[in-house]
């Protein structure tokens, strides 16, 4: 049986075993600092209970007490959704759970660790949440003529979908293995989609606590694609016989008034920390922040194109994927060419795009600081400083560092600068004899985008085949968890001083919409184990075409991104990217 050593013993309190069992500490002055409205820096430090400036990892606050016992109810383990037998529209049901696969590629599994293994950490993985405002004028959904999955019907459940995933991770009241309490959640990026106001201030209200009304525009009624009267997308609530309806999508009257209800979540009860991913920082998650002047005059503007010749949507998707347009540019022209085209929508204000440092002011808004910690790893050092990337503690012997991959060049692919490089170098020398953790939201393998950042045009940028040499310099370097591909998966990485597993975990807006618990371990043969496990959100699996509630929409917005036209059936990952227990040698 795994266990968690006792905090207490014939020689008194052991700290890492009292810091597993109740929560992290900060390493010294604690780095997550609060900026209140009219007051500076001496106030974040203030705020923090520290008077100094110096930049120190953050604490990853305290967790709740939870039974020392392995805890599966609601994860994949235990079922997961599974599609019904048949043709066209299918339904979901629940299906059997996903065993746990032993991976051994960096270290032989040794015999009866199960008996002496002690936890060290353990922590919910979110990513790719995309909570959309489906009725955005900038919005890409025309591509659709040319590629049937680049817009989704599930769209305009997002925000419902990541309630239910808050419920989820509230009601897991241990870790799957060893039963240790969940320390914080950590959520990689791409948080919102367009990089708007209205999906920053809905993402942060979800996470944290709060009523959200996911609608923008007109306060009456939905204004998008959706009751468009084009036939490429579904109209869940007119008779039109549209593309989808014609592959069993089902009729669902009220559905678009029901999407656009307010709705309350009732926050993590997890402290949780955020890193930014793509679609955060620029606008359709490809287009420099600081690029065409013109794309945020339609942002807030009452203009929106919805339909475009599939010839023109083909071309406009090669010149995204080729990065032949960072600056967005061209894309001004396009949008420009296209003005008669557009469609009247009513203007907001809400739907601007927001810059890197009003992104970081509203993670240290005391409205959206919920379970905490202050500024959700972010501080008023990195306000300063203009950078998006910190280090803050797990365990007495456990570091986590949360990085910036997207780049400010445009291209929703990504890199490393090299001042971020050094500062990953040294934050990762300097914790020596801490194990590390690192975060971002790209993989290696999509940080190839080397454009310059137009605010440090002499920086060189890095790829992640540098990322993963540096961290393969390093031996306490055990885990690099990120995103942005949408699909689980795990790959071993081996360097010149050690070796560490990469763990991508697949996106909650596309199928199977899934979130994942990752587990260290001590196994004390010389071995470490991470315990890899997937949960799905709360939603039942089996939906209710008349249950238009919170919980109800949730369920649909699983169903719906199952039956999605287009979509990916790999996204799951093989059963080794999934439930498993990756090991690898000690430091």
């Amino acid at each position: 049986m795994s266990r968690i050593r006792s905090v207490a013993g014939s020689t008194g309190l052991h700290r890492r075993s009292l810091l597993a069992a109740t929560g992290a500490v900060a390493l010294s002055a604690g780095a997550g600092y609060a900026l209140w409205p009219g007051e500076g820096r001496a106030a974040a430090a203030a705020a923090s209970g520290s008077g100094t400036e110096e930049a120190v990892p953050a604490s990853s606050g305290g967790a709740p007490a939870a039974p020392l016992a392995p805890y599966t109810r609601g994860t994949t383990v235990a079922a997961a959704a599974a599609p019904r037998r048949g043709a066209g529209y299918r339904r979901l049901t629940e299906g059997p759970g996903w065993g746990r696969a032993v991976r051994g590629e960096l270290a032989g599994p040794r015999p009866g660790r199960d008996d002496r293994r002690t936890a060290l950490a353990a922590f919910v993985h979110l990513t790719d949440l995309h909570i959309i405002d489906t009725q955005h004028p900038l919005r890409l959904e025309y591509l659709r003529s040319a590629d049937v999955h680049a817009w989704r019907p599930q769209e305009a459940l997002t925000v419902q979908g990541a309630v239910a995933l808050v419920e989820r991770v509230n009601a897991l009241r241990a870790a799957p293995v060893t039963g240790s309490p969940l320390h914080f959640a950590m959520t990689t990026g791409d948080n919102t989609d367009n990089n708007c106001r209205s999906e920053l201030e809905w993402f942060l209200t979800v996470m944290s606590g709060g009523r959200v009304t996911p609608n923008t525009g007109d306060p009456r009624h939905y204004e998008g694609v959706q009751n468009s009267g084009l036939k490429q997308y579904w109209h869940p609530d007119t008779v039109l016989r549209d593309a989808d309806k014609r592959l069993g999508f089902p009729h669902l009257d009220g559905f678009l008034a029901a999407a656009v209800r307010e709705v309350d979540s009732p926050g993590l009860d997890l402290p949780w920390y955020s890193t930014v991913g793509n679609h955060d920082t620029m606008p359709l998650g490809c287009y420099a922040s600081h690029g065409d002047p013109r794309l945020t005059e339609l942002a807030v503007g009452g203009r929106k194109l919805m339909d475009l010749p599939a010839a023109e949507a083909h071309r406009l998707q090669q010149t995204i994927k080729k990065a032949e347009d960072p600056r967005g540019v061209r894309y001004g022209d396009f949008l420009a060419a296209h003005a008669r085209s557009m469609r009247s929508v009513t203007p907001d204000e809400k739907r601007a795009p927001f810059t890197p440092a009003e992104y970081l002011r509203a993670h240290l808004d005391p409205a959206y600081r919920g379970a905490g910690p202050v500024g959700h790893g972010y501080s008023a050092e990195n306000l300063d400083a203009g950078t998006q990337y910190y280090a803050f503690r797990i365990a007495d012997d456990v570091l986590g560092i949360s990085l910036d991959t997207t780049d400010p060049g445009g291209h929703y692919n990504g890199s490393l600068g090299t001042a971020q490089l050094r500062w990953l170098e040294r934050t990762l020398t300097e914790n020596r004899d801490a194990y590390a953790i690192v975060f971002s939201h790209h993989t290696s393998t999509s940080m190839n985008n080397t454009h310059r950042d137009p605010a440090r045009p002499g920086e060189r940028r890095h790829t992640g085949e540098e990322v993963v040499a540096l961290l393969g310099r390093h031996r306490n370097v055990v885990a690099w968890v990120n995103g942005h591909i949408h699909r689980n998966a795990i790959t071993p990485h081996t360097g010149s001083g050690g070796a560490f597993w990469e763990i991508s975990t697949a996106s909650h807006v596309d199928f199977p919409q899934l979130a994942r618990v990752v587990e260290l371990v001590d196994n004390e043969d010389g071995t470490l184990s991470l315990f890899t496990t997937l949960v799905e959100s709360s939603a039942p699996h089996r939906t209710d075409f008349t249950d238009l509630s919170r919980t109800g929409l949730a369920a649909l917005y699983r169903e719906l991104s199952f039956n999605a036209p287009g979509s990916r059936t790999d996204l799951a990952g093989d059963p080794g990217d999934r439930n498993t227990e990756l090991v690898l040698r000690k430091r």
